[in-house]
């Protein structure tokens, strides 16, 4: 199974199409949201054209092929545009052997257990590989707004490897399992 991961789009148009066109090239079978899709938030700034229409209509046709959690900026209203589940606070994908838990990451975490995976978005910051209580912990970032020394990208999931690109599709970090 083939899976893109990604969060924080933020309401950007412009950066929901760069990853719904990686999502075709990278022929995945799911694409796996971290929450914050259409708000861009109070604290963030309004990200490159901004269009929260238009990401809807971006997605829509990927809806039967996308899991979803809800992050701090989704909302009721999100639900009500959203063709696909944005309501749950976490979610979980089994595939190779691996139990990888979803969540935005402004919640308390799920049950872990070692050898477990936790994706989660919410800072903007890339993360590859906080190992804590033997499970690990990664962050595709932002699509939309990275923050510190981040890229706009996400992650491709495939064969129990983690690989981080940017939307350009160059590789700069893989985590093996």
């Amino acid at each position: 199974m083939k899976i893109i991961i990604a969060s924080d789009i933020h309401g950007s148009a412009y950066w929901c199409k760069k990853l719904t066109q990686a999502f075709e090239a990278e022929g995945a079978d799911r694409l796996a949201l971290l929450g914050d899709i259409l708000y861009h938030g109070p604290r963030n700034p309004l990200p490159k054209d901004y269009s929260p229409k238009d990401v809807v209509e971006l997605l829509a046709p990927l809806a039967d092929r996308i899991i979803c959690v809800r992050g701090n900026c989704d909302s009721e209203v999100d639900q009500m545009v959203l063709p696909f589940n944005v309501s749950s606070d976490y979610a979980q994908i089994l595939a190779d052997g691996l139990n990888i838990h979803l969540s935005h990451g402004h919640r308390a975490e799920p049950p872990l257990k070692a050898g477990d995976v936790y994706l989660t978005g919410h800072t903007h910051v890339q993360l590859n590989c906080v190992e804590s209580g033997g499970y690990i912990h990664l962050n595709p970032g932002s699509v939309s707004l990275p923050k510190e020394t981040g890229r706009h990208g996400y992650i491709v999931y495939e064969n129990r490897t983690f690989t981080f690109k940017d939307f350009d599709g160059n590789q700069f970090d893989e985590r093996k399992l």
